[in-house]
């Protein structure tokens, strides 16, 4: 059965073609499009049975095979000569299209699944009555090929094709409504802050396979296990850094977030698709993978710590003042991550990756639910129209609250174990600091999410009169995935249990044989110190939760013009806040505007400087330029594009020749290549 594992991937790949290509061809030829009952049934197959045939595996190598490992490399992609290695010596380049499953990939792989399956559900609902139905379908499921390629692949190659294919699939998606500029605009800058991250991790991957001669994940961590702990930046702190550099843009972390809370233009299954389970956690699942190469570099793990703190704390200011629904989740989004990678720095690699988990839970029914009260709402996003919902959407609001508790970190809900194990970790491994800058995030955290719940809920009507005769609870389609999210949201993290219960932690079990390294590092992984001690930091954690709670419910419930009153108070910080302290303008005058007027100054030469106006008062200088954009953009750019047409109109003559049609001349042509071949045998050309 594990040989089978190929088809977790490609199952969902196989439905993006079939209901890309029968839309298209439906489409073309009839002019109709794709019978929508048959896109949802293909696309939602495909998904669901890639988590069936997870959870096969997953039983068949745990339990039935009682196993650790299933590595397998099915076919030889890349083989090249030898090249020279940083030690000295030469090694061969080969890679191969190879599939492993292990603690680490079975959990992703099973998250990965079983969300994204519970989203496409709830798309069938939300998308009914867009007429790029099969489009969207075809879109969702490349997108979980790519996400399960990537946390599937057995080296860091093949890992890289999935990493770029979900950062394509994003740009297509965040971008859908492609008539919409500020969607087009968004899914570009995606595409390319996506890059700049991804610049960093091709280079880690040269980094890699210069100091060990291979890019195979078991290669490379068997080799890295011999080395000594870094004190300095070697090879180890510099190859890492760069693969960090990746992760922060895939995984939206300072200064490369700027492109995920503009993810929101997208449709609404999309946010929770990209923000819950997949792309946004490639980063956090990459490093986690390279913790053989992180928990040997002191350097390198304290620049994650920080900057993962820094980004749990920044972006959670930032979700203090913000008025759109969805904006406050992708907010939430940059700083649960950031509670992550902090984890990782300070060595709970375990804590990490279940957090990752189980925010894929809580997020996933957050973005979900938010789509609920939007469509409820009629497309309307802004929290402060909205208010006493609940008694219009009661599923929807029952299904939010629970995500919003999960999310605080109050017990026995899911996010609670999870961020309660990262904060156990930063103080027990000695990060004190971390320690209180993510007690401090977790209130803050509590603060704006029930800020979202009592604006959206509760409180005073504040939509109009139109708007509230129409709302109308959710379809079923859309109510049912919210449902089972709500309750894995509340029991996902109970096989994560504290030490302080007496109960074995299963999840840190079954993982040890994947992230058992992160002592070299110098970080404790398990704690030294008291029962009590770890009770007194789980007792804070919640105690600065509820006061969260309370302030919210303080500033908008019981009085609700306190908050009103103190923004007033601080107008000119809270537009600052409110503006995203101006980031974004800030990235448009030192890079993006540059960049168009060096585009311009290069190939887009004003006539009236042609005239001989000149730039800068030199005509000579602006003919030389203009002359030179000229030819690159004629014999250049336009060349080349010219010689690929050239060159498939030639071959589309020579192919059309031999198609004639004519039965006589294709028997003809047979019998005079019988006749050669035998008289090159017979001539002992040619031996059979």
């Amino acid at each position: 059965m594990l040989n089978y594992i190929w088809l977790i991937p490609v199952l969902p790949l196989t439905g993006c073609v079939l209901v890309g290509l029968a839309g298209l061809i439906r489409l073309w030829y009839t002019g109709k499009k794709l019978n929508k009952k048959i896109v949802s049934a293909i696309a939602l197959a495909s998904v669901g049975l890639s988590f069936l045939l997870s959870v096969v595996l997953v039983y068949q190598l745990f339990v039935v095979e009682r196993a650790q490992l299933f590595n397998k490399d099915f076919l030889t992609w890349i083989r090249a000569g030898s090249l020279p290695l940083a030690g000295g010596g030469m090694a061969g380049f080969e890679v191969s299209w190879g599939f492993q499953l292990d603690p680490l990939s079975a959990v992703m792989a099973l998250v990965v699944t079983s969300v994204g399956f519970l989203i496409h559900v709830y798309s069938t609902g939300y998308m009914w009555d867009d007429s790029g139905y099969y489009r969207f379908f075809s879109y969702m499921n490349l997108f979980m090929f790519a996400m399960l390629t990537l946390v599937l692949a057995n080296n860091y190659l093949m890992m890289f094709v999935g990493w770029e294919g979900v950062g394509l699939c994003s740009y297509l998606l965040i971008g859908y409504y492609f008539d919409k500029k500020s969607a087009g605009d968004a899914g570009k800058k995606a595409f390319i802050v996506n890059r700049i991250g991804d610049a960093g991790f091709i280079l880690g991957m040269t980094l890699v396979f210069v100091h060990f001669g291979s890019l195979h994940f078991e290669t490379v961590f068997l080799k890295a296990a011999e080395l000594p702990v870094e004190t300095g930046t070697g090879a180890l702190f510099w190859a890492t850094l760069c693969f960090f550099i990746g992760a922060c843009g895939k995984s939206a972390q300072i200064p490369l977030y700027v492109w995920l809370p503009d993810a929101m233009e997208g449709p609404t299954p999309v946010s929770a698709l990209i923000h819950a389970a997949t792309m946004v956690t490639a980063g956090v699942y990459m490093v986690c993978r390279s913790n053989a190469l992180y928990s040997r570099s002191h350097e390198a793990m304290m620049i994650v710590a920080v900057v993962g703190t820094a980004t749990a704390i920044f972006a959670a200011t930032i979700g203090f003042a913000q008025t759109d629904i969805k904006r406050v989740l992708a907010y939430s989004t940059v700083s649960q991550l950031g509670y992550m990678f902090a984890a990782l720095g300070v060595g709970a690699f375990v804590g990490g990756i279940f957090h990752v988990m189980t925010h894929a839970f809580f997020k996933a029914l957050l973005f979900l639910g938010s789509g609920s009260v939007i469509m409820a709402m009629h497309h309307e996003q802004d929290m402060m129209k909205m208010g006493g919902l609940k008694k219009y959407l009661p599923w929807t609001y029952a299904t939010m609250l629970a995500g919003t508790v999960a999310i605080t970190g109050i017990p026995p809900f899911a996010g609670f174990f999870s961020k309660d194990e990262i904060l156990w970790k930063a103080w027990s491994g000695g990060h004190e600091a971390v320690w209180l800058l993510l007690w401090l995030g977790a209130g803050m955290t509590a603060f704006y999410m029930f800020r979202l719940l009592f604006l959206t809920f509760w409180g005073k009507e504040r939509m109009d009169a139109h708007t509230r005769s129409h709302i109308r609870e959710s379809p079923r389609r859309v109510v049912y995935p919210l449902a089972v999210l709500a309750g894995l949201s509340v029991v996902g993290g109970w096989i994560g249990l504290p030490a302080w219960t007496g109960i074995a932690n299963r999840f840190e079990h079954f993982m040890e044989p994947v992230l058992r390294l992160p002592e070299a590092a110098g970080h404790d992984a398990h704690g030294v110190h008291s029962v009590s001690q770890e009770l007194l930091l789980t007792a804070l954690s919640v105690a600065i939760a509820l006061a969260g709670i309370y302030f919210a419910y303080r500033f908008y419930i019981a009085r609700p013009g306190t908050a009103d009153r103190i923004t007033a108070r601080i107008r000119g910080f809270y537009r600052l806040v409110y503006r995203k302290y101006l980031v974004d303008e800030l990235y448009d005058a030192l890079f993006v505007n540059r960049a168009k007027n060096l585009g311009n100054a290069c190939f887009f030469i004003d006539s009236k400087y042609i005239d001989g106006v000149g730039v800068n008062g030199s005509a000579a200088a602006t003919r030389g330029i203009s002359s030179f954009s000229r030819i690159f953009d004629s014999y250049v750019v336009d060349g080349l594009v010219n010689l690929v047409g050239w060159i498939n109109m030639r071959l589309n003559r020579l192919f059309t020749a031999f198609q004639t049609g004519l039965v006589q001349r294709y028997v003809l042509v047979a019998v005079f290549g019988v006749v050669v071949l035998i008289l090159v045998y017979y001539n002992g050309l040619l031996h059979f």
